[in-house]
């Protein structure tokens, strides 16, 4: 057991230690709990700053107050009844393991599970201090940051949005059906998005005792609506709405999580690995849950364009189906990884996006421009999650089946898109003419990032990688055009065994 003393004002006795009981997991291995009368193992009630690693002088840390206990474990939400025993132990769920009514449930299933999603954990009132505040900062120079008070959301206020229940679209011929049943087979269970929201809320649990005003928000796949059995779960830490030094403030706190969680965490929390990239995360598995996330500091970029991902996922119920589809694609012919030089799953959706808004007919529209308040790049974080809920579904006249649009999207990016001299946008609804940025020039690839128009399709910057790409997108429309079986470019029997 790891035993923890908070700091104490000068004359005070050092209480009992703090901290709460780890009990074992239902998925995976936890340590097992110590005999009857034995010290507890507890939990880090926050890091060693004892030393600032960047200025060199000592600081204190004020006094924090006990939480009340928690059991993070057998007392959890986290249900074992809709996963096979065969799911203990493994790196992450795998689809063609899951059973058929598993598969076959709807994003707002009756069953779903009872956890207050992405509901933010109070703390006690006299825990409630800014940072740095009149406190001398433990993690940065002066100049580094400043007050954070009222910069970040309530911490009463819940950031996920409500459920949606939505139809499925019409399938009336065999390529729209097998697009339809790959969707329900593949597609994220309440159940799944509900063990990433404990691990997040117990996170940042942990996470406050170091930045007290800080929140971790749940972004990317798991929340936009194409999210999948399969996906990793994506946090954003947010320490202060202002932009944060990618480089320099966001590695320097990335780096001292990665040490708690290799010395503090450890219970449930392993693997972590910092990873300098130009938005640095730290990668982690969570024993519980079973799930590898990336964490990130201040991205806000990510929290926004969730939301409005979110919207067009739901505004039309053609969308997410072509959506899954196509990432499973990608991912099946290798061209869904942005650390090798290809496609990041976010390029891949705003391009099937864009493809729908093209069409003569559209399917959808430009959200940015018909609710341009509603998605507001300065609008405060914790308003963002409201969105979606303002917006009525988009009614095309445009009445092509999932099976014809699967065939569209591969022959548009194969004969019609200019890559040489068009980028994708889907806050304009149309391609326009590149940018002569610097960030554009010598990149094969041009998406526009909705809310900050940077090219999320940076990482495709060799000829050799984009060549295989377009032969990839040339070789598949034509065997999907004459073969009309979607086995013919991905095989359907990995996916759809049970």
């Amino acid at each position: 057991a790891v035993w923890l003393r908070r700091a104490l004002p000068q004359g005070e006795e050092q209480s009992e230690p703090l901290g709460w009981e780890v009990t074992p997991a239902p998925r995976c291995c936890h340590p097992p709990r110590p005999p009857r009368g034995a010290p507890q193992p507890v939990l880090g009630s926050g890091l060693d700053l004892s030393r600032d690693p960047l200025s060199g002088n000592l600081s204190t840390i004020p006094a924090v107050s006990p939480p009340p206990p928690l059991t993070y474990g057998n007392g959890s939400p986290v249900r074992t009844s809709v996963a096979p025993s065969a799911f203990r132990g493994r790196k992450r769920l795998n689809e063609q393991n899951v059973p058929y009514d598993v598969k076959r449930q709807r994003f707002h299933s009756p069953h779903r599970e009872s956890a207050l999603l992405n509901q933010t954990v109070p703390l006690p009132e006299e825990r409630r201090y800014s940072f740095p505040g009149s406190v001398p900062s433990p993690l940065f120079p002066v100049h580094y940051l400043p007050d954070l008070t009222g910069c970040v959301p309530p911490l009463q206020e819940a950031s996920f949005p409500d459920p949606i229940e939505t139809t499925l679209p019409v399938a009336k011929d065999k390529l729209s059906q097998q697009v339809l049943e790959l969707f329900q087979a593949c597609q994220q269970q309440t159940c799944d998005l509900n063990k990433k929201e404990l691990c997040r809320t117990q996170l940042q649990r942990e996470i406050q005792r170091i930045f007290p005003q800080s929140r971790i928000f749940l972004v990317g796949s798991s929340l936009n609506g194409f999210g999948t059995r399969s996906s990793d779960g994506d946090l954003c830490l947010v320490v202060k709405e202002e932009p944060v030094n990618q480089k320099t403030e966001a590695r320097h706190i990335l780096s001292l999580l990665q040490k708690h969680f290799c010395t503090k965490l450890s219970s449930y929390i392993e693997r972590p690995q910092l990873i300098r990239a130009k938005v640095p995360i730290v990668k982690f598995r969570d024993k519980v849950s079973c799930v590898e996330f990336d964490l990130n500091v201040n991205n806000v970029v990510g929290i926004r364009n969730t939301f409005l991902l979110r919207t067009y996922a739901y505004i039309e119920n053609r969308v997410r189906p072509l959506v899954l589809v196509v990432k499973k694609w990608a991912s099946f012919h290798d061209v869904n990884d942005a650390s090798r030089g290809t496609l990041s799953s976010y390029s891949l959706v705003l391009m099937v996006l864009h493809y729908l808004q093209t069409l003569p007919e559209p399917i959808l529209p430009s959200l940015q421009k018909n609710y341009p308040e509603s998605f507001d790049p300065t609008m405060q974080l914790h308003l963002v999650h409201q969105a979606p809920r303002t917006i009525p579904p988009y009614l095309s006249k445009n009445r092509s089946m999932l099976g014809e649009l699967l065939l569209g999207f591969f022959k548009y990016y194969a004969t019609e898109f200019d890559w040489n001299r068009q980028m994708i946008s889907v806050r304009e609804a149309k391609d326009i003419p590149r940018p002569d940025g610097i960030e554009w020039r010598n990149k094969f690839i041009c998406v526009e990032e909705p809310f900050d128009g940077t090219n999320t399709a940076r990482a495709v910057h060799e000829k050799q990688k984009f060549d295989i790409i377009r032969d990839t997108l040339q070789k598949s429309w034509q065997r999907l055009r004459d073969k009309r079986d979607l086995n013919c470019i991905l095989p359907l029997n990995y996916y759809l065994k049970r």
